[in-house]
């Protein structure tokens, strides 16, 4: 069973597709995408939009 990460991690919105948001992590750029329900995430995002994730909550930067 995979480890839950609490955080903090920071995020940049790399691609948004249709109900969801593909995110890459700003201090580890070579680790895969990863995908995201935008309802978990605020809904003025756009592809660039820096996140920070703690605790089970995305919020913008």
């Amino acid at each position: 069973m995979e480890d839950m990460n609490f955080g903090p991690i920071e995020y940049t919105v790399a691609r948004i597709d249709g109900d969801y948001a593909y995110l890459q992590q700003t201090e580890h750029p070579q680790e895969e995408l990863k995908c995201v329900a935008r309802a978990l995430l605020p809904p003025e995002i756009a592809e660039g939009t820096m996140l920070h994730y703690e605790m089970m909550e995305y919020h913008m930067v």
